[in-house]
């Protein structure tokens, strides 16, 4: 598949039929020049086997493209994971356990399974920010208007009772975001010095708690919301503004609720 393209739903179905297509897909990706043994790295004692297996007689193991990767002990067919990966990434407010389930005809129990180990293959490894950095935070968590009298905090309005969330934003890049106990100075400096590149660009709006990187490693421009200034020549945090509410829209339209544990 073309990265640069999205391919419709039917031309889908017609690349992927059935599991031996995807099977021969995944084994063209994962390996391009010819199969290695995922187990001792051997390619030259390689016995072709049957139903997609291979026999490495180097080290004696058996094994397929799944060893190794998310999909090994599944017994998902593949072409269902190559359509629940297709889905995942097409649908631009998420997709839920619940949905895919009929999608793709499996429980939801498994196709929580399934989405759990895409996203944790999908935030792995994430190498720093670099270049335009754009940062904010959100909170997470319904209204206390709307709240049950039992769970009312009584507490205020705003971000009481919510989950804090900072997130970054490379610009014209990569995204990456935090659930965090408190948005504070301590908490935003240590998230910055993790995840971005020193020498890098940070835009950020006048909050306080973004005081605390002006003269750090990093040429920090904030704009003033409070003032009606959004954009001040190529200053802005309008990207990281629109993954949130992206992101809001996914919670309240698809997923309708996400607790703290499973947030991040």
């Amino acid at each position: 598949m073309n990265d640069n393209i999205t391919i419709s739903l039917m031309q889908l179905f017609e690349m992927f039929p059935d599991q031996d297509s995807a099977r021969e897909y995944l084994e063209r990706r994962r390996w391009p020049e010819g199969v290695f043994c995922p187990i001792c790295a051997s390619v030259d004692r390689i016995t072709t086997r049957k139903n997609g297996y291979y026999r490495c007689n180097e080290c004696k193991g058996d094994f397929t493209v799944r060893t190794g990767t998310i999909f090994e002990r599944s017994h998902v067919p593949l072409h269902k994971w190559v359509y629940a990966m297709y889905l995942l990434v097409t649908s631009r407010k998420g997709i839920s356990s619940l949905q895919l389930s009929k999608e793709i005809s499996v429980t939801q129990k498994t196709a929580w399974f399934m989405l759990s180990r895409l996203r944790e293959a999908l935030g792995k490894d994430m190498d720093q920010l670099a270049g335009i950095v754009e940062i904010d935070e959100t909170y997470i968590g319904g209204k206390e208007t709307n709240k049950h009298r039992r769970n009312k905090t009584n507490l205020g309005r705003g971000a009481v009772g919510k989950q804090a969330v900072v997130g970054m934003r490379e610009r014209g890049g990569r995204t990456l975001a935090r659930p965090v106990a408190k948005a504070d100075t301590l908490t935003v400096n240590n998230l910055v010095f993790q995840y971005i590149q020193v020498g890098s660009a940070i835009h950020t709006d006048e909050s306080a708690i973004y005081r605390g990187l002006d003269g750090m490693f990093y040429s920090h421009d904030s704009i003033n919301h409070g003032t009606k200034e959004y954009v001040r020549d190529n200053v802005t945090t309008n990207s990281i503004e629109s993954v949130f509410a992206v992101m809001k829209r996914g919670l309240n339209g698809v997923y309708h609720h996400a607790s703290p544990k499973h947030l991040g």
